[in-house]
This record gives structure tokens, C-alpha cells and sequence, in this order.
């Protein structure tokens, strides 16, 4: 009788069991800098390995978010504001010239006749 190839592994080298180690690793740890920069507060658990909880931010992160928010709408308006004056600029600056007139290019069968 013959030997079944059924459930017999092939012969891999070296390098490609590298590359699969690193692939393997490389998910793991995106997915541990996932759980440890989100907002959740985070505990190590032998069973369960991680347990996330959702904490509500403290006053100070309140304050410092209420801080970033009132930067970037200042900093948004001013280059609204900004804008809106290089355009009234640009329009007073360089007056619309007129348009050449063009002339019509034939597009149809019919037109070339």
C-alpha cells in the first residue's frame, strides 16, 4: 500500500516560515497598538486576555479637547477669511478679459460636406 499525502505538511524553507512568522506577528501587534490607543481602559486577563472597558474622558481631557476644538475653528476661520480676501483681491487685480472669438469646428459627417 501506498503512504496517503493527506494531512502531511510540504517541506517549506526557511525563509518562508520567516516570512509567515513575521505576517503572524505583525497582526498581533497592529491589533495590540489598536487596543491600547483607543479610548478604552484597558486590563490584561489570563482568560479572556484583554478586557476593554469604556471609561468616560476626565475633566482635564474635557478641557483640553474644548481647547483643540476652539484652536482649529479659529484657525478654520482665519483661513476662511483669508481666502475670501485673496479672492476679492484677484477679482479686483486682474479684471475678466474677453473671450476670442473661436472659430466652429465641424463635427458632423454632414458638416464637412
Amino acid at each position: 500500500m501506498s503512504e496517503s499525502q493527506e494531512g502531511r505538511l510540504q517541506n517549506y524553507s526557511v525563509d518562508q516560515l520567516a516570512g509567515a512568522v513575521v505576517l503572524v506577528l505583525g497582526a498581533i501587534a497592529s491589533l495590540l497598538l489598536v487596543i491600547w490607543q483607543s479610548k478604552c481602559h484597558c486590563k490584561m486577563n489570563l482568560c479572556y486576555i484583554f478586557q476593554c472597558e469604556r471609561r468616560p474622558p476626565s475633566e482635564e481631557e474635557m478641557k483640553g479637547l474644548k481647547d483643540q476644538l476652539k484652536k482649529d475653528k479659529d484657525k478654520k476661520d482665519k483661513l476662511d477669511k483669508d481666502k475670501k480676501d485673496l479672492e476679492k483681491q484677484n477679482i479686483q487685480l486682474i479684471p475678466e478679459s474677453p473671450k476670442p472669438d473661436t472659430p466652429k469646428i465641424k463635427t458632423n459627417i454632414t458638416d464637412l460636406a
